[in-house]
């Protein structure tokens, strides 16, 4: 192996906290270097241990699939869902994540970290959840230490994530979920935007995908927008503006974008022409 892993004394407590911390860093830096498959699963599952609860723990794929995801390992990652299904997304265990009875936090570890790939593997392993399965996994709030309690919609708008934003909402996730502040979504981009830049072209990218997926804008900060308006007509433009407050109803064009996204898979608006993209259609509506 390409890391001194040692030699157990089978004869002594081998299984020690120490121990089982160099072997887990050992794991980490092999993941990290993008070692091969088959090199990382046989670390696994035969020579690296973490400790958990005063015992010495193989690592399970849903906490090798976490090293994957922060390390960017297509490969391994692709492996561990072929081989393991949505087993490699279950609960690790709570030396990974001290929030149990939160949602797995592998969909937030790939917003968090824009792991774009990864992130539609796993969107291509939910294929064959139930709807209210896959609504459950996809809304669910994360860990409140790891992510602040925020499920991956939520997280995608305050980090300003486009290409996760739109792969959420093309495989179901709500644009009506709240957080525990009451914020949806759309709030949390809101707020973004009114700090100004960086990257207020991502910004409106975000807010023209949940424009497309919101038949009603329901939000906190309506009232803000009323009380403001020369400001956020100036962050959002006119047209924006007047249909978050539903003051005018979208254009025919948007009501028919809004029908076409919701019922063609995500996959599909590649291949759509260039003016029929919602990407395109954004900055044209709200470049300034």
């Amino acid at each position: 192996m390409p890391y001194d892993l040692g030699v157990f004394d089978r004869r002594a407590d081998y299984k020690s906290e120490t121990q089982c911390k160099r072997t887990s860093f050992a794991f980490y830096q092999a993941v990290r270097d993008l070692l091969p498959v088959w090199a990382l699963e046989d670390m696994r599952t035969m020579e690296v241990f973490h400790w958990e609860e005063g015992r010495a723990c193989s690592f399970t794929p849903p906490e090798a699939f976490l090293y994957a995801l922060v390390h960017d390992h297509q490969q391994y990652a692709k492996f561990l869902l072929n081989r393991y299904s949505v087993g490699a997304l279950e609960m690790p265990s709570q030396s990974f994540c001290c929030c149990q009875a939160s949602a797995t936090p592998h969909l937030t570890v790939a917003v968090r970290y824009n792991r774009i790939t990864i992130l539609e593997m796993i969107m291509d392993s939910l294929k064959d959840f139930s709807d209210s399965e896959r609504q459950s996994y996809l809304n669910t709030r994360g860990c409140f230490h790891m992510q602040g309690g925020k499920d991956a919609l939520h997280l995608a708008c305050e980090l300003v994530r486009p290409e996760c934003l739109i792969m959420l909402l093309g495989h179901g996730a709500c644009p009506y979920v709240t957080d525990r502040d009451g914020n949806t979504p759309l709030d949390c981009l809101l707020n973004q935007i009114r700090q100004g830049e960086p990257d207020m072209r991502s910004k409106h990218v975000c807010l023209g995908y949940l424009i497309l997926f919101m038949p009603k804008f329901n939000f906190q900060m309506k009232g803000q927008l009323q009380k403001n308006p020369a400001l956020w007509q100036s962050l959002i433009g006119e047209q924006a503006f007047q249909w978050l407050l539903e003051l005018s109803p979208p254009s025919l064009f948007v009501q028919a974008m809004q029908k076409m996204t919701r019922s063609i898979p995500v996959k599909q608006l590649d291949s759509l022409p260039d003016f029929l993209k919602p990407l395109d259609f954004r900055l044209h509506q709200y470049a300034r």
